[in-house]
């Protein structure tokens, strides 16, 4: 079974939280405080492999957790930090958040592996709190929480040609003659439900690659008929190879067919619709000459190739005509001389998870600890995702209080320099 769609959901492992504890030895009565650091929580990691070529394993498993980070321990211990989990996907996987279907990553090329959701950072222990005025802290950091997501995965497969046209016109047939795929062929429609992929080598060539895109019909822009699924496999092709029965042998017009199709890759995407074509008019052994003068491939040329669109009779049976087609297609792929279609990144996991800027907050002057306390959501949010060692996160740090009011705040309330101002388990001395 091919699979080319999944919906699974990912979590990040939770930083473990710092740890409370004093030293508790022989002859030190008063011990200082020791509480070790949270582990930082595992990354999820989206890797490529080559070895695979459908999403079938995400029909069976759906949800993905990175290992969380342990609390940190007595006498300074550090927490173990969290296993990453690493997920395999095959190459031209497009990554999208679920609710609105925007791309991540893509996972072609030169992205062969990306580190989707970070693991939450480990709090610090109690040891980190300790003041000249404040040598007992009874408090430490919790640990960052993880990020979650609902994912979309998407194969688009990578080829340089596409094979468009109708159901049983010869597609199938056309590819397991040009290339080494080997696809089922039989007699009726919808035969190919799969995108089979093979690899043309001509003469004095590099060659490419062709994708068999399984029968289309009308309305598949619509989504009738498993339209979707199909034209997504058409998106990072160079050249269209538009496949028609010249012998309607099943009563279609081969003209209208390939106006047909234009349409539906018009509708689903516009940009395809404009790019290179060439039109396999196959089926030329079974044309049935009636005396009358009305030759079907005489028909396409007329009137296509005055649109730019070449035509070549074949015969995918007995290969009449296909190197002729071939070497063409080889020669439109060089003068286009463009890498792939990569989907560009439309939403970003680290601005969505930051987004603490409406959740509530408090400030308050704590009488009985002579200290200012800023708290809530917002203010935890924050502290959670700021690394306050580096000098860019400090800036922000500064910036933040700022930009949200805290500082007028505080003021309000009477600060004066030198006071303390407790943000969870972070203490520091204000001043201007």
């Amino acid at each position: 079974m091919f699979a080319d769609r999944a919906r699974i959901y990912v979590r990040s492992g939770k930083g473990g939280d710092g740890h409370v504890s004093f030293r508790r030895e022989k002859y030190v009565p008063n011990g200082g405080p020791d509480g070790g650091d949270g582990g930082k929580g595992g990354d999820v990691i989206f890797e490529v492999d080559e070895g695979l070529n459908t999403l079938i394993d995400f029909r069976h498993i759906r949800k993905y957790k990175a290992q969380d980070g342990e609390e940190g321990g007595k006498k300074n211990c550090r927490g173990k930090n969290g296993n990453d989990i690493i997920i395999k996907v095959p190459a031209g996987t497009v990554i999208k958040e679920a609710e609105s279907d925007k791309v991540i990553t893509d996972m072609s090329g030169d992205n062969k592996r990306v580190v989707l959701l970070k693991g939450g950072r480990g709090g610090n222990g109690n040891q980190h709190y300790a003041t000249a005025t404040m040598q007992a802290p009874k408090y430490a950091q919790p640990g960052v929480p993880a990020q979650e997501l609902e994912l979309i995965l998407e194969l688009k497969v990578i080829a340089d040609v596409g094979l468009v046209g109708f159901p049983n016109v010869g597609k199938s047939t056309f590819l397991s003659r040009v290339t080494n795929a080997k696809p089922k062929i039989a007699n009726y429609h919808f035969t190919t439900l799969n995108p089979n992929l093979g690899v043309v080598d001509l003469e004095g060539t590099k060659g490419f690659v062709i994708a068999d895109i399984p029968g289309l019909i009308e309305g598949a822009s619509e989504g009738i008929g498993l339209g979707h699924e199909f034209l997504r496999h058409i998106e990072r092709t160079k050249v269209i190879i538009h496949v028609v029965d010249a012998a309607g042998t099943e009563g279609r017009d081969p003209i209208e067919d390939i106006y047909a199709i234009n349409k539906e890759l018009e509708v689903y995407n516009a940009d395809i619709s404009k790019r290179p074509q060439v039109i396999a008019a196959n089926k030329i052994d079974m044309i049935y000459d009636d005396g009358s003068g009305n030759d079907p491939v005489s028909a396409l040329k007329a009137e296509f190739e005055p649109q730019g669109i070449k035509v070549f009779p074949i015969s995918a049976i007995s290969q009449k005509g296909l190197n002729e087609l071939l070497y063409e297609v080889y020669n439109m792929l060089q003068e286009i001389n463009e890498e792939p279609t990569i989907f560009e990144q439309e939403y970003f996991p680290e601005e969505a998870t930051n987004a603490y800027h409406n959740l509530p907050y408090t400030v308050e002057y704590n009488e009985e600890e002579e200290e200012y306390v800023v708290e809530g959501p917002r203010i935890e949010k924050m502290l959670g995702y700021t690394n306050l060692e580096s000098e860019k996160g400090f800036t922000f740090f500064q910036n933040f209080l700022k930009d949200n009011g805290i500082l007028e705040e505080l003021e309000a309330l009477g600060i004066q320099e030198g006071d303390t101002v407790r943000m969870y388990g972070l203490c520091f001395d204000y001043y201007k």
